[in-house]
């Protein structure tokens, strides 16, 4: 007789396993511990197999029936369930192991040979930030072209539009990489090659941020007053104009609060600006101010009575350090946004702390916020970044590197 919904919440326990049966092989296993597991008994090539279908009451007599049904109906299309069964199992497990974030972190664990710690770290941290949550636990040949546009697009509105293609790079590298293992053979990262806008031409060249620790190393063996030698680490660190920074007046900071005020009647902008002073930046000044503190300015002139240093005295140094038509002090500029930007920090505290002014007329005239606790925030950041590559270069001199420039 088929067995009944009654039968069964009353079957109990036994000190040996039995069996309760449905009829056409269905049958009911009850263990020994209260367990309720229902099998499928059938028979295909001339062997006896079992088919393990679910427990009871996670699977009731209804499911249990409909998919002994659908069991009956494969083996008799010659498809044995029980290893189909498997192979679907094993091809799920296959998709989990080749999610998007798997393989991503297998390409970079096989490619840390090729980059330097700092650099495997950092584009792991990019990957962690911006992409995993996102598509991560997507199987990789289930991302289409549009997945991978929201993720440029999330970090291109942050004005990032530069770190947005090294991260478009990378996800075409995790591709090639998942197409080499032989899992897939697209590369939707590959199709938005021309997606994002490039970059405004860039007239005044930068340092890139790999050379920071060499930058260093030559300003410190550099021939050059300790002043212009603080004027170079400074305006590294406050990212101001060159203008700003030699015009400089003691007068303006304020040690007690950590702040230079400069006024709007030395700003390109009709308001002042506000730059909260990092402990690298306030120990500079606390130095300079030995130097120059019984002067109005911060950096004086020695050929002109109260006026301060020439426009042209930070880049020739820099020309002397062997860096002509390869870095200019407003550079400087440039390489902040893009390290605080690639590090996710909000676009409009980073602009304001740049000096710049808000194009869209409306907007500006409302967005007053000064954000000066995220620029405090990201100035002591990236004092302590810059700083990290300053003592790179005072390893390299301890190390035997002085050969001068």
């Amino acid at each position: 007789m088929p067995l009944n919904d009654r039968q069964i919440k009353n079957a109990k326990p036994a000190d040996k396993p039995y069996k309760l049966a449905d009829g056409g092989g269905l049958y009911l296993a009850v263990t020994p511990s209260g367990g309720k597991l229902w099998r499928l008994k059938y028979r295909i090539d001339g062997k006896e197999k079992l088919l393990s279908i679910g427990k009871y009451p996670a699977v009731s007599l209804v499911e249990a029936r409909e998919a002994a049904d659908n069991a009956r109906k494969s083996i008799a299309a010659g498809i044995d369930p029980a290893a189909a069964k498997q192979q679907a199992k094993k091809e799920k497990q296959a998709a989990l192991l080749n999610t998007f974030e798997h393989l991503a972190r297998q390409w970079h664990k096989d490619n840390l040979h090729r980059w330097k710690p700092n650099h495997a770290e950092r584009l792991l941290h990019h990957f962690e930030r911006d992409v995993f949550p996102t598509i991560g636990q997507t199987p990789i040949d289930g991302l289409a072209v549009s997945d991978i546009k929201a993720v440029l697009e999330r970090i291109a509105e942050r004005g990032a539009v530069s770190y947005a293609e090294k991260i478009r790079q990378w996800i075409g590298a995790v591709y090639d990489y998942a197409a080499m293992l032989e899992i897939t053979d697209r590369n939707p990262a590959r199709a938005l090659a021309k997606f994002l806008p490039k970059p405004k031409a860039e007239h005044m060249p930068a340092l890139p941020k790999e050379d920071l620790a060499e930058f260093y190393r030559r300003l410190l063996l550099a021939d050059v007053t300790q002043q212009n030698r603080i004027a170079l680490l400074l305006i590294m660190l406050v990212f101001v104009r060159n203008n700003e920074l030699r015009g400089g007046q003691w007068a303006e900071i304020d040690f007690k609060q950590r702040l230079w005020t400069i006024p709007a009647a030395r700003m390109k902008r009709p308001r002042i600006h506000l730059i909260p002073l990092s402990d690298w930046a306030a120990e500079l000044l606390q130095e300079l101010h030995t130097i120059t503190g019984d002067t109005p300015y911060l950096f004086p002139s020695r050929t002109k009575q109260n006026g301060y240093i020439s426009e042209n005295t930070l880049g020739k140094i820099m020309n002397g350090m062997g860096y002509k038509g390869r870095a200019v002090p407003h550079g400087f500029r440039r390489l902040a946004s893009t390290i605080l930007n690639e590090q996710g920090f909000r676009a409009d505290p980073i602009e304001r702390q740049l000096a710049h002014v808000e194009e869209n007329k409306i907007r500006s005239a409302y967005n007053a916020a000064e954000y000066l606790e995220e620029r405090a925030a990201f100035m002591q950041w990236y004092s302590d970044y810059l700083r990290e590559r300053y003592r790179q270069a005072l390893a390299m001199l301890e190390a035997g590197e002085t050969k001068a420039v």
